[in-house]
């Protein structure tokens, strides 16, 4: 046995082997009429990436959603599943109100603001549903829901707070400058209430922003 073959057995059963980055990439949404989903998935405002068409029995379209590395993927002979099964796709969302509202400009027909009577996250299809917000505006527990013209099902879901573990604590990222924008303005508005406690002006602010953001993104306490 050699020495690599005894370091690998040592890390695997101390659970600390290496694996292999597993990023997904595309989910495969399966629709009826291929134009009028391109239509539709475009009047969300998401990238129109790929349309190609092989022959009449296959095209592929792929869209990304804003601040997305995931992206979505329809047409013909691309998948068996019946068109409008698929249920469920999580869209994450810094701010569950402009969201919902820019849908409704787009002209999309978008459920209320909800939240879910059991708490965070929520029940399939709308049982258990209550209107508005989740009251205390936690992380994870504000939703709204839509479908395309096939049923497929997709759902806002606000995040503001990660999980802890759920990133990199040594690693700060932002899929757009808006999702940047909305932390900085959640920065400022704590950093506000940090100076009224302490009843002094901090000069050293940005890096009690700086501390708050990678905070928040790492799902560890706040600053106060």
């Amino acid at each position: 046995m050699s020495n690599a073959q005894t370091t690998n057995q040592a890390d695997t059963a101390a659970g600390t082997a290496r694996t292999v980055d597993m990023k997904l990439e595309i989910v495969v949404i399966p629709v009826s009429d291929v134009d009028r989903a391109k239509e539709f998935y475009a009047r969300l405002g998401w990238r129109l990436d790929v349309d190609i068409a092989k022959d009449e029995q296959f095209r592929v379209v792929h869209f990304t959603p804003p601040g997305s590395q995931c992206s979505v993927l329809f047409g013909k002979g691309v998948t068996t599943e019946e068109p409008g099964s698929v249920q469920g796709l999580h869209l994450i969302v810094s701010d569950i109100d402009r969201a919902h509202s820019e849908l409704v400009e787009r002209g999309i027909d978008v459920s209320e603001v909800f939240h879910d009577a059991g708490g965070l996250f929520h029940h399939a299809g709308e049982e258990g549903r209550v209107s508005g917000p989740q009251p205390e505006r936690r992380s994870y527990g504000s939703f709204a829901s839509f479908s395309d013209p096939d049923g497929n099902g997709w759902v806002f879901q606000e995040v503001t707070t990660r999980l802890a573990g759920r990133v990199d604590t040594q690693v700060t990222t932002f899929a757009s400058a808006i999702e940047l924008a909305g932390a900085l303005r959640r920065a400022a508005a704590a950093h506000g209430e940090h100076e009224k406690l302490s009843g002094q002006h901090d000069e050293n602010w940005p890096d009690w922003y700086a501390s708050y953001i990678v905070a928040e993104q790492a799902g560890t306490q706040l600053p106060t």
